[in-house]
């Protein structure tokens, strides 16, 4: 009997021994998996603001604003523009420390709260840019309707018809907005969706193992 008793400790022994071992090894992978997972969202962050700022500078309108005499346009869309950039350039910042914090990280409790921070800050980056896209197209409706000479005709048509023919170009100003925002969002869903889902299953997975 003394002798089963013997080997019943010893195997509990080894038994916690190997889970140990699987513990560590389950945390390092997730721990690499969530590394690589916030170094990409850095890269696609940074590329991004590459691409807007190749897109702004190959569809500058300051030489047409500037004929209509319209510096006031011009001086409130480039402030609108380098404000932008200073908060993209603040997030790219912020997803490169939250990199660099989880690279780092080896509790796996510091690791679940800097997976929970790095998801909300890319949320809060998200839904800026949603905001910011909403607000450039109404303020290029805006100045398209008033500035744009091709327009000219839709605004006559809008003074003499009166509050119907508004009614139905305003509707379809909303109409547009919607589309193109809702665009947008299956953008960045799409983009930052599956990387999101990611890092959540592998909180999920270090709540487990912190149990």
């Amino acid at each position: 009997m003394k002798e089963l008793d013997l080997l019943k400790k010893d195997w509990q022994l080894k038994a916690n021994s190997f889970q140990q071992v699987s513990e560590t090894d389950i945390y390092k992978m997730i721990h690499k998996s969530s590394s690589s997972v916030v170094r990409l969202i850095l890269i696609i962050g940074i590329f991004e603001f590459l691409f807007w700022i190749g897109m702004s500078i190959f569809s500058n309108n300051d030489d047409y604003f500037n004929k209509l005499n319209l510096k006031n346009v011009v001086t409130f869309l480039r402030v609108l523009s380098y404000t932008h950039y200073v908060i993209i350039i603040f997030f790219i910042y912020a997803f490169y420390k939250n990199y660099i914090v989880i690279s780092t990280t080896d509790s796996t409790k510091v690791l679940m709260k800097n997976i929970l921070k790095t998801r909300r800050t890319v949320n809060i980056y998200v839904w800026y840019n949603l905001g910011m896209v909403i607000t450039c197209l109404i303020i290029g409706f805006y100045l398209a309707y008033f500035y744009n000479p091709e327009l000219a005709m839709v605004k006559d048509k809008i003074e003499h018809d009166g509050i119907k023919t508004m009614v139905i170009f305003i509707g379809i100003l909303v109409l547009m907005l919607i589309v193109l925002t809702l665009i947008f969002w299956l953008f960045y869903k799409l983009l930052y969706g599956i990387l999101m889902r990611k890092l959540y299953k592998n909180y999920e997975e270090l709540k487990k193992i912190d149990l």
